[in-house]
């Protein structure tokens, strides 16, 4: 008699409650494009942080509800690839890139092919990699300098011709430092649910009223910074091995 066991049936069922963050992300990352194309860029740029705020949402709540699948993580980073990496680049491309013609076009792709390398990495990574930091910088991230610069510059009334080699140096640059080794605070490490001190409710408070001083231009500055910390950190680094190694060389035996 076979007493070899039947396979179980793989569930064909997903979890709805995550999955509804991530593709309203997506749907995010399309508006914005759909909005660019109708010169409707302060929309379109909204629309992408709209979409980083719902991306930071789908795992805190599929980790929270225990409904983390293989297919949520693959369908958030199809939704992340959408949002931040086409979305951004298409809405630099109709704002400003055009107007240089093929270098425009190279610069839009760049960004794209370094998002998509950028989140291929991520998913090979994930279990190995040390949680605590990111290599190279997040597509959230460099989308948000994208989207925040086009948004200061149009709130400002300047238009993405005036500052198109500008704007294609900022997004195949942005897109150059996702490929990177620069390590990155991943800020994971941060527990929300936990006691915290009360000055830190504080400093809380301060940064939202010195976002809501002026929102595009801070958020593009908060942005640009997080994207050089990381070479900054990275060149620290390096010139403190430098004096240590020199300090042992000059030590006495």
């Amino acid at each position: 008699m076979d007493e070899t066991p039947f396979p179980r049936k793989r569930p064909r069922g997903i979890y709805l409650l995550p999955n509804l963050f991530t593709t309203a992300a997506l749907f995010a990352g399309f508006y914005a494009v759909l909005a660019a194309t109708q010169g409707r860029f302060e929309a379109a740029s909204l629309a992408i942080f709209a979409a980083m705020v719902l991306d930071g949402f789908d795992g805190r709540i599929a980790r929270l509800t225990h409904t983390q699948t293989d297919f949520g993580a693959e369908y958030d980073s199809l939704s992340d690839m959408v949002a931040f990496g086409v979305a951004p680049a298409l809405v630099a491309y109709h704002w400003a890139l055009g107007a240089l013609g093929k270098i425009g076009w190279l610069a839009a792709f760049v960004y794209t092919a370094a998002a998509a390398l950028r989140l291929a990495r991520f998913n090979t990574q994930i279990g190995v990699a040390d949680k605590r930091y990111f290599q190279g910088l997040a597509s959230p991230a460099a989308a948000a300098i994208i989207a925040s610069g086009i948004w200061t510059a149009n709130d400002l009334n300047l238009s993405g011709t005036s500052l198109a080699w500008f704007t294609a140096f900022l997004t195949a640059g942005a897109g150059l430092l996702m490929v990177s080794n620069f390590r990155y605070l991943s800020f994971k490490q941060l527990n929300l649910q936990g006691q915290v001190p009360f000055l830190l409710t504080v400093v809380v408070m301060l940064a939202f009223a010195i976002v809501f001083i002026y929102p595009p231009l801070v958020l593009f500055l908060l942005a640009l910074g997080y994207a050089l910390s990381g070479p900054t950190w990275t060149l620290l680094r390096l010139k403190l091995n430098r004096s240590r190694r020199r300090t042992g060389r000059d030590d006495p035996q």
